[in-house]
């Protein structure tokens, strides 16, 4: 397993330490609307400050297209960060240069600083070293604990890491440790849950997992297009005849790495997608012409059960069923319950992440009773595709 430096590894007190955050909270009018994220940068904030540190927190904000936006400012950002880490938070309006500096100069032991939105310069996603240099003078450390932006080799995520002592923050450290014991070195047999609408989105994805785990179940529309490209009817379902051959490459590798591969064996079709609309449920090569499937029944959520129970490592991404709209959230439910349920007799370690993940496992109700749930999207998927993450790579290089 690869190692990496953690905040246990750095003596910390009367040091400036630049934290790299995830602060691109939803907003509204100048309001943060959910601070789930600024929980989840909060511990190592705080942590750092106790210890005497004075931390420099920089993030960016939306897409401001190295333009100053005066609507993609941090600024309303200072406040709710500042009631999690139970202190002051103070604001710089520019994240480099003699705005910056001055206010670290004021910076004492404990102090905390948000600086501007690294994003108001084109530099940071161009990821170039003079503008990293910039953001390297106004500390002594680099902690990175922004994972869900480590999939991007921007200035203030990957070049900067090369120009600190550097180390991952609490929720880093969360992040990596629980994503390699679940795909890296897992405990086996390994399942991965692969849901959501399109196979177009997740073929990296799929074709990774395939040859990694023992179990790949496939849900969500994304199956449908496996199931046509097995000549099942999927009547007016959402698939894609364009990717039905990449559904036939998935099956034939599951073949040759001897995966058993989990497709629906029973559905629930409506003529029509709404809430509570008139609905059955059928075999899968019952699928009248006129109806489409939205999502798994009963007896494919019975046959996930019986893989699952000997299974020991879950990776999930997405869900089985269109779980926003009643009653076809049942079978999504149905087995995150199961997961849940064989996590909390810690008979298996589960780790699920993706924006609709989140969504589906919170609306089921065991978000909290998964080993670990991340929030972080394009950074989760791209690790799931088995691909190098450039702000964990610089990390790692220390």
């Amino acid at each position: 397993m690869t190692t990496f430096r953690t905040l246990d590894d750095l003596d910390v007190a009367g040091k400036r330490v630049l934290v790299r955050a995830d602060l691109n909270v939803p907003m509204k009018d100048g309001v943060v609307t959910d601070t789930s994220r600024i929980d989840r940068q909060a511990p190592t904030i705080s942590e750092l400050a106790k210890k005497g540190a004075r931390v420099i927190v920089c993030s960016h904000f939306d897409r401001p297209k190295g333009k100053v936006v005066p609507s993609m400012s941090l600024g309303p950002v200072a406040k709710p960060l500042a009631d999690k880490v139970g202190r002051p938070v103070a604001f710089a309006s520019d994240c480099v240069g003699p705005v910056a500096e001055e206010a670290v100069a004021k910076l004492k032991n404990g102090d905390v600083l948000l600086l501007e939105n690294t994003r108001f310069h084109a530099e940071e996603e161009k990821n170039d070293l003079e503008f990293a240099k910039k953001l390297a003078k106004l500390a002594d450390i680099y902690v990175n604990d922004a994972f869900s932006s480590a999939h991007r080799a921007h200035a203030s995520t990957e070049a900067v890491a090369h120009l600190l002592p550097g180390a991952a923050g609490r929720s880093m450290e969360a992040e990596l440790t629980h994503l390699q014991k679940a795909l890296n070195d897992p405990e086996r047999p390994l399942m991965a849950v692969v849901g959501g609408a399109k196979v177009s989105s997740k073929i990296a994805l799929l074709e990774n997992l395939v040859k990694r785990v023992e179990t790949l179940v496939i849900g969500g529309a994304m199956a449908n297009t496996f199931l046509a490209a097995e000549g099942k009817a999927v009547g007016k379902s959402l698939y894609e005849p364009d990717h039905m051959e990449t559904a036939r490459k998935v099956i034939a590798l599951s073949v040759e790495h001897g995966t058993a591969l989990l497709l629906p064996t029973d559905a629930v079709v409506a003529k029509e997608f709404r809430a509570n609309a008139p609905h059955r449920t059928v075999p899968i090569d019952k699928v009248a012409a006129d109806e489409m499937i939205l999502d798994v029944g009963p007896a494919t959520v019975e046959e996930f059960g019986k893989f699952l129970h000997n299974t020991r490592t879950v990776v999930w991404n997405g869900p089985l069923g269109a779980f926003e709209t009643a009653p076809f959230d049942k079978g999504t439910v149905a087995a995150a319950r199961l997961v849940a349920e064989r996590t909390k007799a810690d008979q298996l370690l589960s780790v699920a992440g993706g924006g609709d993940t989140v969504s589906a496992l919170n609306h089921a109700g065991v978000a909290g009773d998964f080993s670990y749930v991340s929030t972080a999207g394009g950074a989760f998927l791209e690790w799931l595709e088995g691909l190098e993450l450039p702000g964990v790579e610089a990390l790692m290089a220390k």
